[in-house]
């Protein structure tokens, strides 16, 4: 049966580039002769039936914005089958009969258990800073939180140098490294340190005592939120309790990581997701996250998006290890 009514909706964080996706999602629908509404503030406006026809026009002027227009929330509700109930019925009063969902493992998570009880085709984006999704190289967003990272990254090391200090940088990065191995690596951190990697803290500091006994004054540790010793925090107190007289600072990125203006790449990688959703359901090829692997697109299901990891790959770990040096 052909979709005629495809819903599309953010939830979980937001990424730069949700708003790139969403103008390719609409545009690409509106082309094949489909109507598109807009979900906002994700499940939970599906219950809520916070839901809007969209026009051309709703997504002119937004391929260069941060955030998403539609919003975005964490919903408790939408776990239970109570919550799960009422967004369907949502979905059957406006006529929807197929998804878009733009978002992280937990949208994903979440789909899942949605259509184990209801039966609607969906097609997911992955939208997330973390790149922490299996079935893609990349995800809408990473790159240009990087880029904002290194930028950042960039400006302490210039006021690291002026000073004479040690500073600790931590971004952001729960489960998944990305965000600092790569950030780290473009601006030559003498140290990086993330959940992937067990954090052997004497050989940071035996590295920082190695560094001061040959006057090497500026030293830049990124540090993954999720570094199993303790993120930044722990990091700096350790650094400062072993070397009280060294100037140790420490800077918490944050949440800027997630706004500004998407990169090129995160625009393309957009549009280009975007625009295969819908010829995904077109075509009946649903309850599957498009990814892009080795410049092709491809699909993969989302029970085993949500059971896999996206690996780091050995030499990138090693490499970590000779260029800190």
């Amino acid at each position: 049966m052909a979709i005629k009514n495809i819903g599309i909706l953010t939830s979980g964080g937001d990424s730069p580039g949700m708003n790139a996706a969403i103008r390719a999602v609409v545009r690409t629908g509106l082309h094949y002769g489909m109507e598109v509404f807009g979900i906002h503030r994700g499940y939970q406006g599906m219950i809520e039936g916070d839901i809007t026809k969209m026009k051309t026009t709703d997504v002119s002027n937004i391929i260069q914005r941060g955030g998403t227009i539609l919003k975005t929330a964490r919903s408790k509700e939408f776990m239970t089958d109570e919550g799960m109930a009422k967004a369907y019925a949502q979905l059957q009063q406006h006529g929807i009969d197929g998804l878009v969902l733009i978002g992280g493992d937990g949208t994903f998570r979440g789909a899942v258990n949605f259509f184990e009880k209801y039966t609607i085709p969906a097609v997911g984006l992955p939208g997330t800073i973390d790149k922490d999704l299996s079935g893609t190289d990349f995800t809408i967003g990473f790159d240009t939180a990087v880029n904002t990272a290194v930028e950042a990254i960039d400006k302490i090391r210039d006021t690291a140098e002026a000073h004479d200090r040690l500073f600790i940088v931590e971004v952001m990065g729960r489960d998944a490294g990305y965000i600092a191995l790569n950030s780290g690596i473009a601006c030559g951190a003498e140290d990086i340190l993330i959940p992937e990697m067990v954090t052997d803290i004497e050989h940071v500091l035996c590295r920082i005592d190695r560094d001061e006994r040959r006057k090497k004054t500026v030293h830049i540790l990124v540090v993954a939120e999720g570094d199993d010793f303790g993120g930044g925090a722990k990091v700096t107190q350790t650094i400062k309790d072993r070397f009280p007289k060294l100037d140790v600072r420490m800077c918490v990125l944050g949440h800027i990581q997630r706004g500004g203006s998407p990169t090129y790449a995160d625009r393309v990688l957009a549009s280009r997701l975007g625009h295969a959703a819908v010829t995904a359901l077109q075509e009946g090829n649903t309850q599957v996250m498009a990814g892009v692997m080795n410049d092709q697109v491809v699909f993969t299901p989302f029970n085993k998006v949500i059971k896999g990891t996206s690996p780091i790959s050995p030499d990138m770990l090693d490499m970590i290890r000779v260029l800190a040096s």
